[in-house]
């Protein structure tokens, strides 16, 4: 993975924290609106660790393929991912 590795452990790792902290707010039987103000938050953060991820992809393993032939299946697999978020 040519993203920056300690970005996207750090957005991952405070994902992994909000999401224990949602956990306890169900098991306390905390307001829903709060819990899921909580879950919104930890999407965004998943979010933004999948656009460093994808763009990563872009800049260095669709620029970096070796022929145009492996650039061509990287697009796609782009493509196909791409597909899979807007659904």
């Amino acid at each position: 993975m040519m993203a920056d590795h300690d970005k996207i452990l750090r957005l991952l790792k405070t994902a992994r924290g909000q999401l224990d902290g949602i956990i306890r707010m169900v098991d306390e039987d905390r307001y829903c609106i709060d819990i899921s103000t909580q879950v919104m938050a930890t999407e965004a953060l998943l979010k933004r660790a999948n656009r460093e991820i994808l763009s990563a992809h872009l800049e260095h393993c669709v620029k970096d393929a070796a022929n145009a032939s492996e650039r061509e299946q990287k697009i796609d697999e782009f493509v196909d991912t791409l597909g899979r978020i807007l659904k």
